[in-house]
């Protein structure tokens, strides 16, 4: 099972199996509410004219307005964005945020693009969807390949449609209604969904082993928390390799090594290995940080952690998920593990529409309030269903956007009640 929308409906189904919503609510809820697929055609620095194909997949907003990122990626297609858009509905109902699910793309490689190339492809796109996004409808953030400048041209191009709107969406520079912390916030909310599973099985992170797949946003911001709080990073990888170090790697070192240089290549304080051996190593806890579906049935027997935090989006596939839970492996699913981020983008937009602006310390506290319940509740349905965290967390997903889905008149009132029971 390769595909990642397959695996999204496999823990949807299995879920909803167990809860016993009945079929009917299952199509409901896992169909997409509207694919949009837009041809941005721009003129290349060389005057030439090439085409790129956008998509945004709005997925539900039965809880409330979509949410979710956009990526810039030559692997981006309409399965992709679909899956992802799906998990965003479960990520935002699984940390209670009064949202939906969306999720968007352009299948493009931004490397080989220009500064000015991509300001033109971006604002393509936003003439492709500005009448179907907005800060009561869709809210496009940073994701793979894009980040605040990307985002500081979709309010620039949104709103010589609809007049200044910064809540269109989230992840803006400071100076556009950006909110501080949120650059950091995925990493802080993994950091946190960490300390909660380590604190349930009587354990803390002081001198902990922990490997990381990947060093952008996510594993570098989650590194730096995990290492400030005493752990031991022995191991992280990038799309340039791989470095092991028994003692730990020294992360404020490596930080500003991959700041100056762009990646953990020529970094001399680790032994290079080979990162095909990266889950196979010794440790406590492996941080998946990088692209989705990277643990299969072919090398989940090899995991050699207890515990697993899921930073990116669908890491695990089905049958490893299943592998990890007959040996015991605890795993803190993405739609939990990595949701600070839309957390923060959450209070960014909450901001912009009060025009208040928070400090860093109220994010941060907010967050910390945020996250540390939803894994209480997602711990309490795991206890109480006998079930591991992933399929607990989308139980707790489901059921509130079912109960809002009945609410709202598209089902019928037996919904309501199981929707009342989680």
């Amino acid at each position: 099972m390769s595909s990642a929308s397959e695996g999204t409906q496999h823990y949807f189904h299995r879920a909803a199996r167990e809860m016993g919503i009945g079929s009917r609510l299952e199509k409901v809820m896992i169909a997409p509410k509207r694919e949009v697929r837009v041809e941005c055609t721009i003129e290349m620095d060389n005057h030439e004219l090439e085409s790129f194909v956008g998509y945004r997949i709005q997925h539900d907003n039965s809880r409330g307005p979509m949410k979710g990122g956009l990526r810039f990626h030559p692997h981006v297609d309409p399965d992709e964005v679909n899956s992802l858009a799906a998990l965003m509905t479960f990520k935002t109902a699984v940390v209670n945020l009064p949202y939906g699910g969306a999720k968007g793309g352009i299948n493009v490689d931004p490397a080989k693009l220009s500064h000015s190339e991509l300001q033109r492809l971006t604002r393509s796109f936003i003439d492709g969807i500005h009448d179907i996004i907005g800060p009561q409808m869709d809210i496009p953030a940073p994701d793979m390949g894009t980040n605040a400048q990307t985002m500081a041209w979709i309010v620039d191009q949104y709103s010589k449609y609809h007049g200044w709107s910064p809540a269109v969406v989230t992840g803006k520079p400071l100076e556009l209604g950006g909110s501080a912390g949120r650059e950091a916030a995925t990493g802080r909310g993994l950091a946190i969904a960490t300390e909660a599973v380590l604190l349930d099985h009587s354990l803390d992170l002081d001198g902990l082993r922990i490997v990381i797949q990947g060093f952008g946003n996510v594993g570098s911001w989650a590194a730096r928390f995990l290492y400030d709080r005493g752990a031991k990073i022995v191991a992280i990888s990038d799309a340039t390799g791989a470095i092991y170090r028994k003692t730990g790697v020294d992360i404020n070192a490596l930080t500003a090594h991959t700041q100056a240089k762009g990646s953990i290549s020529g970094f001399d304080g680790g032994d290079r290995i080979n990162p095909e051996n990266l889950f196979s190593i010794e440790c406590d806890v492996l941080v998946p940080a990088a692209l989705g579906n990277v643990l299969t049935k072919d090398n989940a027997a090899d995991v050699a952690a207890k515990f697993i935090i899921e930073g990116a989006n669908g890491p695990t596939t089905p049958e490893a998920d299943e592998i990890f839970a007959k040996r015991g492996i605890t795993v803190v699913p993405d739609i939990l593990a990595n949701a600070g981020g839309v957390v923060v983008s959450y209070f960014e937009w909450v901001q912009n529409i009060q025009q208040f602006r928070w400090t860093e310390e109220r994010v941060i506290a907010e967050l910390q309030s945020v996250m540390s319940e939803a894994y209480r509740e997602v711990k309490s349905i795991a206890k109480s269903s006998r079930c591991d965290l992933r399929t607990a967390a989308f139980e707790l997903a489901i059921s509130r956007v079912a109960r809002a889905t009945a609410l709202r008149g598209l089902e019928n009132e037996n919904f309501c009640l199981i929707g009342a029971q989680k």
